[in-house]
C-alpha cells in the first residue's frame, strides 16, 4: 500500500481576507482524496497564533469543523490537545514544533511532508509565510517568495507586467505619508495624469477589501483614506468600463491555462459584498468570447504568470473593454479563492480538470519544484 502523504493544510491568518481563508480551506480539505492525504490542520488565528489539530479545526464553522475532525485521526494525541504550535525553521528539524514545557510533547509532534497554506492576503500571499517554509526545507504549495510578494503588490506587479510589455490600465502609486503631508500635491497629481472615475486600492491586499471606484474630485479624499487604513502604498488607477474576464494557470516551469471564465458583479464593481455577502452575481464559465479572444486571453495568462516567476498556481484577472475590444491585464492572485463558488477550481473543472484532482496535481507540483530547487548548490568550492 502507498504511503500516504500527511498534509498541512495553513489558513486563517492575520490578514483582513481571513474569513475567506476559512472558507476556502474547508473546502479544500473536503475534496482531498482520504485514500492519499494524511490531513494535518493547521490554523493561524486573526492575533497571529498558530494552533493544530481540534483549535486549528474550532476555528472554521461548526459543522465544517466538526465533519473535518474524522479525517484527521492519525494524529489523535496532538489533535485532542489542540495544542499550539510554531513553525520551525531548522531544515533539519520537525516542521511544526509543538509549544511545551515537557520533551515527551515534542514525541507527538505533528510531522508533515508538506504545506498547502490556503492563506489570502498579508502575512499569507504576500511572500512572509513562503519566507519561513523556505528556510524550513518544506514543500509548500504555489508561488514562491518573489512572486508572491510580487503578486500581492499591485503597483510591482504592474511595472513587471510593463515591462514584459503587457497591457496594463495607467496608474500612479501614492505613499500613505504622501497623502498625509500633502493632499493637495496628491490632488494635482493625480488631476495631470488620470481621469475620472478611478479605482483607489491598498497596494497589498485582496478580496477587493479597502477598494473604492471614485467617480468625482469630490469622492477621491473618502476612497483615499479608506485605502490608507489598510497598506502604507495606495494604488490610483484609471477605471475602463469593462468586463471582467478572469483564466486560471496551473504549472511550475512550463504552466498550463484554462478556459476563461467572466464574471457579471451584482454591484458596480466585483467588490468584497458582490463577492462573498450579496447574491446576484454571475459566473459564466466558460465566458462568452471569440476563439482569438480566448486563445489572447490564454497567451497573455500565462506570459503574466511568467513575468513574476509564478509556480504551482494563479488567477489572472483582465479588463476587457467594452467599447474598442482591447484587453488589459488587471492582476495575478498567487492564492485564489478555493471556496464552493471561486473562479479558479471552476475554471479548471470547466477544462476538463476536477476539484480533487487539481488538489492532487498542486501537491504533486509542490513536491517537483521541491525536488528542483535541491539540485541547487548552496556551497561553494573554487576551482583548484
Amino acid at each position: 500500500m502507498t504511503k500516504k502523504i500527511r498534509l498541512g493544510v495553513l489558513f486563517g491568518g492575520r490578514s483582513g481576507e481571513h474569513e475567506v481563508s476559512l472558507t476556502s480551506a474547508a473546502a479544500v480539505m473536503k475534496a482531498l482524496d482520504p485514500e492519499k492525504y494524511e490531513l494535518v490542520p493547521v490554523g493561524i488565528t486573526p492575533e497571529g497564533r498558530w494552533r493544530v489539530g481540534s483549535k486549528a479545526l474550532g476555528l472554521l464553522a461548526g459543522a465544517a469543523g466538526d465533519n473535518l475532525a474524522q479525517r484527521t485521526a492519525p494524529l489523535q494525541t496532538v489533535l485532542e490537545e489542540g495544542r499550539a504550535v510554531t513553525p520551525s525553521v531548522d531544515p533539519t528539524g520537525p516542521k511544526l514544533l509543538p509549544i511545551a514545557k515537557s520533551s515527551a510533547a515534542v514525541n507527538s509532534r505533528p510531522e508533515v511532508d508538506v504545506i498547502f497554506p490556503v492563506l489570502h492576503g498579508t502575512f499569507g500571499e504576500d511572500g512572509t509565510i513562503q519566507g519561513l517554509l523556505e528556510l524550513a526545507d518544506v514543500p509548500y504549495v504555489g508561488a514562491g517568495v518573489l512572486a508572491s510578494a510580487a503578486g500581492m503588490d499591485k503597483d510591482v506587479m504592474k511595472r513587471l507586467f510593463r515591462d514584459a510589455g503587457l497591457p496594463v490600465v495607467p496608474w500612479e502609486m501614492v505613499l500613505r505619508r504622501e497623502w498625509e503631508d500633502d493632499p493637495a500635491g496628491v490632488r494635482r497629481k493625480i488631476k495631470e495624469r488620470l481621469r475620472f472615475p478611478l479605482f483607489v486600492k491598498p497596494a497589498n491586499l485582496g478580496s477587493s477589501v479597502g477598494i473604492t471606484k471614485v467617480h468625482s474630485p469630490e469622492e477621491f479624499q473618502a476612497g483615499m483614506d479608506l485605502a490608507a487604513q489598510y497598506d502604507r502604498k495606495i494604488l490610483v488607477e484609471k477605471a475602463v468600463d469593462a468586463r471582467e474576464i478572469e483564466c486560471a494557470v496551473l504549472g511550475n516551469d512550463q504552466p498550463e491555462a484554462s478556459l476563461p471564465g467572466e464574471i457579471v458583479p451584482v454591484n458596480e464593481f466585483y467588490d468584497y459584498e458582490a463577492k462573498y455577502i450579496k447574491e446576484g452575481s454571475q459566473l459564466l464559465i466558460p465566458a462568452r468570447l471569440s476563439r482569438r479572444q480566448i486563445k489572447r486571453v490564454q497567451e497573455l495568462a500565462v506570459r503574466a504568470f511568467k513575468a513574476i516567476d509564478g509556480a504551482g498556481m494563479g488567477r489572472v484577472d483582465f479588463l476587457l473593454d467594452r467599447k474598442n475590444g482591447k484587453l488589459f491585464l488587471l492582476e495575478i492572485n498567487t492564492i485564489p479563492g478555493f471556496t464552493s463558488i471561486s473562479m479558479y477550481p471552476k475554471l479548471w473543472e470547466a477544462t476538463g480538470v476536477p476539484y480533487s484532482k487539481l488538489l492532487d496535481r498542486l501537491v504533486e507540483l509542490a513536491l517537483e519544484r521541491h525536488r528542483d530547487k535541491h539540485r541547487t548548490r548552496y556551497d561553494y568550492a573554487p576551482s583548484k
